[in-house]
């Protein structure tokens, strides 16, 4: 029964199988060495105080746990604010961390789970929203209004898809059906998608009316968000 398990989009010790787990692990051990490589390619000192300032956010948001009905719970990610801000593999690395602290500190999602949530809140949430925002922009007019409606679509999309990603790798380790958990999963994060999508475009928002330069993604015609080249953080 769904009731009975403690679902979040941090997985537990013992919730994946043996098989499932190992390859998590491995794709987040990848995808957090690429992130390593562009962040010691393309990121500059002026900007380190910056990712100290994102994991912290993101650290505290995402201790924030709403408990809802069948057992689930849900918090916010912070992986489109980062990616907006750093690049999506910059972004991606953040998250990592953030991640590790929460497990290894906090006893918050598994050891054995920990590839597991890398992938499903660091890469599927970060790296999706940074390159889904990339495709959007240039079908989009080049105003701050359009920007900010980009990221606010990928905000939700990157939620739904970080909850849809944990309900199939908790469904193919065994742990429960994937039609008793996938609909739990997706109702209460459709609607913590819309709180993560308000309160990031009310972030990226204020950046732009105030700090503009830190805009590591998108370009408009008024007012510019980046004046130079390829912004830090950004792999072409």
């Amino acid at each position: 029964m769904l009731s009975s398990l403690p679902i979040a989009l941090h997985i537990p010790d013992g919730f994946l199988s043996g098989p499932v787990a190992t390859l998590l692990w491995l794709l987040a051990i990848l995808a957090v060495a690429n992130g390593l490589r562009i962040a010691n390619a393309t990121l500059d000192e002026s900007r380190v105080p910056l990712l100290g300032v994102l994991a912290a956010f993101i650290f505290a948001v995402q201790m924030l746990n709403f408990p809802v009905a069948g057992g689930t719970s849900g918090h916010l990610l912070g992986a489109t604010l980062a990616a907006v801000l750093i690049g999506p593999w910059i972004a991606c690395l953040i998250m990592a961390v953030v991640l590790m602290v929460q497990c290894f500190a906090f006893a918050d999602g598994g050891v054995s789970a920990l590839g597991a949530n890398i992938v499903n809140m660091g890469v599927l949430g970060a790296l999706l929203a940074g390159y889904l925002i990339k495709v959007l922009m240039p079908m989009l007019p080049k105003t701050r209004a359009a920007f900010l409606g980009a990221v606010g679509v990928a905000s939700w999309v990157a939620v739904m898809v970080a909850a849809g990603a944990t309900s199939v790798q908790l469904a193919t380790s065994g742990t429960v059906p994937l039609d008793t958990v996938l609909p739990a999963m997706l109702g209460v994060h459709a609607l913590i998608g819309i709180g993560e999508a308000v309160i990031t475009v009310a972030a990226v928002s204020a950046v732009l009316a105030s700090r503009p330069d830190l805009i590591a993604l998108g370009t408009f015609d008024a007012p510019p968000v980046r004046a130079d080249a390829a912004p830090a953080g950004s792999p072409s």
